[in-house]
């Protein structure tokens, strides 16, 4: 069995979301660091041009996007369950709006100019100001637009005081009982937030929420042991890529199987990755691609928030 390979870097959000994931799930990994900032060109070698962090690796195969990963993982070991049976409808529901309405807000309120001066204080100009233009990269031509720092503060409150009285009245230590996909879509943003004192408070003041979020964090990360770009892409050229799911090929814009196309998120971090159409089922999209370094691969997405084009 090939090892789960993770690119990421420490402070991703979305990194710790698919830590916290191998850590409810009990799974030893491979951890390959990346840069925050584009260009990543040992990452780009395995996922076409993928920006978004993190990116699973198993062997030859290439999973894009933490919903993505989750449901590779929920097949990599059955138990604890992310979608617990009778609730996947409503943990996967919940967990898409919260990677994307939780999410903006905490970015909004984590790049407030006091916030930016404590998280960025031991940078230097130069790479702050790289950080900087490379995040106006990502949230360039998507459908996701930057919500104001004023209107994020705004609705703050809201936010926070619904999942306060869901996680006072809940039967369980959890959002809907039992943990789930769900949790931990919505603890990445918080654990955003506090890193540092200036937005901590957004979640302390809060005590429901800050002792579930505790919680949350309390499943770790699992056991993880460092592995380097290059030994990475030698896994993946050593490698062959998995069958294919066995599952209907089903395409309703007329897309075959086959077929060059390009595959691109639609929200941020929209740039697209192109290969040759596998397969798109019920939940994923495959795309067949080479590389010198990288070798044959099959780079995974998700079918929801992402769009299929004609190459």
């Amino acid at each position: 069995m090939s090892e789960l390979i993770l690119h990421h870097y420490p402070t991703s959000p979305f990194a710790e979301k698919a830590r916290l994931l191998l850590g409810f799930k009990g799974l030893s990994w491979r951890s390959v660091k990346i840069s925050p900032v584009m260009p990543k060109p040992d990452l780009t070698a395995l996922t076409g041009g993928y920006r978004k962090t993190p990116v699973l690796q198993i062997g030859a195969d290439i999973y894009c996007d933490t919903s993505l990963i989750a449901r590779r993982l929920e097949q990599e070991k059955a138990l604890p369950a992310f979608f617990p049976e009778g609730q996947e409808m409503i943990t996967a529901s919940f967990a898409s709006w919260a990677d994307s309405v939780v999410f903006q807000h905490a970015v909004s309120l984590v790049f407030q100019p006091e916030s930016m001066a404590v998280r960025f204080g031991n940078l230097s100009p130069e790479a702050i100001k790289a950080f900087i233009a490379d995040r106006a990269g990502l949230f360039s031509g998507g459908s996701a637009t930057r919500l104001s720092a004023e209107q994020a503060r705004h609705q703050w409150p809201t936010i926070m005081s619904r999942l306060e009285q869901q996680l006072q009245r809940e039967e369980g230590d959890y959002l809907f009982g039992e943990p789930s996909i769900a949790d931990f879509a919505l603890a990445h943003s918080l654990w955003f937030l506090k890193a540092t004192p200036v937005t901590s408070a957004l979640v302390d003041n809060y005590p429901a929420v800050a002792a579930w979020h505790a919680r949350v964090l309390g499943f770790g990360h699992g056991a993880s042991n460092e592995m380097t770009a290059e030994e990475a892409l030698q896994v993946a050229r050593a490698s062959t890529p998995a069958a294919l799911p066995d599952e209907q090929f089903d395409e309703p814009n007329g897309f075959k199987a086959g077929q060059p196309v390009v595959i691109a998120a639609t929200d941020y971090g929209v740039d697209p990755v192109a290969g040759e159409l596998l397969f798109a089922g019920r939940e994923e999209l495959i795309l067949r691609r080479e590389d010198e370094r990288g070798g044959l691969v099959h780079v995974h997405f998700p079918r929801f928030g992402f769009r299929i084009e004609a190459a």
